[in-house]
């Protein structure tokens, strides 16, 4: 499994969803919850920086991995941040260090392997995210979601989950004979019938 290749085709295709945002859907509600359109995708921007960090050996404290103020072009700001992450992760001696990724722990780092399929699993279900709250689709191919699938299922379903500040929440079921798809939001705890709310 070539990790970088896989995160690369999952950075691309949110890029490619983000690009059929109009203006007015930067208010939009997400799947992720209290947040719009325009606050996930800062989120996502953060993270690349974050992890564009990580890969270059330096350690960040949480405040680098959380957005900063609000931006007039957030598909610029965006794209940006996904080209860092990407060419970090590029980097010909990426695989030899360790990723110091405070999010997740502050006392240990992780093999690169281990960190770059954080990131790729995170931008699988933040693209799914995107998706949904635009009513488009999520265009990946079948191994990656497996490959995403298998990550997820590594993810510890445990306390960690229950808290204000949990990246995942709890698993929720999963009915027989689910596409792999639906099984990496399951085990993640997305409902993947999620659907925006109907204006009030």
């Amino acid at each position: 499994m070539d990790i970088r290749k896989l995160d690369r085709a999952a950075v691309l295709e949110t890029l490619r969803i983000l690009e059929q945002a109009a203006p007015e859907d930067w208010d939009r509600p997400t799947p992720c919850a209290d947040w719009t359109l325009h606050q996930l995708v800062a989120h996502m921007t953060a993270q690349h920086h974050g992890f564009a960090a990580a890969a270059a050996g330096i350690r960040t404290g949480l405040a680098a991995w959380h957005p900063g103020p609000p931006v007039d072009d957030p598909l610029k700001s965006y794209r940006a941040a996904s080209e860092a992450a990407l060419a970090a992760f590029a980097e010909q001696a990426v695989l030899t260090r360790e990723f110091s990724l405070p999010e997740i722990s502050d006392t240990r780092s992780f093999p690169a392997t281990v960190a770059i399929g954080f990131h790729f699993l995170d931008h699988v279900v933040h693209g799914w995210d995107l998706a949904r709250t635009l009513g488009v689709s999520l265009d990946l191919d079948e191994g990656t979601v497996e490959a995403a699938l298998v990550i997820a299922l590594r993810v510890p379903d445990d306390e960690r989950r229950l808290g204000p500040d949990a990246q995942f929440r709890p698993a929720l079921p999963t009915a027989p004979g689910a596409h792999s798809l639906d099984l990496v939001l399951t085990t993640l705890g997305r409902s993947p019938d999620w659907s925006a709310p109907a204006p009030r």
